[in-house]
């Protein structure tokens, strides 16, 4: 969502809280419409806020916590900080990326030693459903038994495209 969206009803949103899921599938249409509007718009400028709150974070202690990770040997990981009253707890996860041409190229080194890749290298093969739906019939049904479908998360999006005259 954009910086300009409309004012929420946060009087209108909050009580949805206290609702139960019967009563918020209860609601009239033009209410649930409403109600959906505004959580979302709630939700994106939450998340905004947030995310300038872990900014203006990192701008006051990312110094601090790197100094503390590396007086401890550590690029990665827990440090905490100490601010007045405040205790800070800083977490960098070490996120691992792999190249995978180079994997792959190492995949064919090992395969060629005579050695299992798998003892090695952890595989997850994939195709992409277009790709898949591109394919003659034959092809498919040669990798028909491998595939599977499952539902993913369900999303709603909400307009009302007329008010109701009762």
């Amino acid at each position: 969502m954009t910086s300009h969206t409309s004012p929420v009803d946060i009087e209108q949103a909050m009580p949805l809280a206290e609702m139960s899921i019967a009563q918020i599938a209860a609601l009239p249409p033009a209410q649930l419409q409403e109600a959906h509007t505004n959580l979302l718009t709630l939700q994106s400028l939450v998340k905004g806020v947030l995310d300038r709150f872990h900014a203006a974070l990192d701008q006051r202690y990312a110094e601090q916590a790197v100094a503390v990770r590396q007086a401890s040997g550590k690029d990665f990981g827990v440090c905490h900080l100490s601010d007045g009253p405040l205790r800070i707890t800083v977490d960098v996860p070490k996120k691992v990326v792999w190249d995978q041409p180079q994997l792959a190229e190492i995949a064919q080194r090992i395969a060629a030693a005579g050695d299992k890749v798998s003892d090695y290298i952890d595989t997850d093969y994939s195709i992409s459903e277009t790709r898949f739906n591109a394919w003659p019939t034959t092809l498919k049904e040669t990798f028909a038994k491998a595939r599977t479908v499952k539902p993913g998360k369900t999303s709603y999006r909400i307009a009302l495209v007329q008010e109701d005259h009762e």
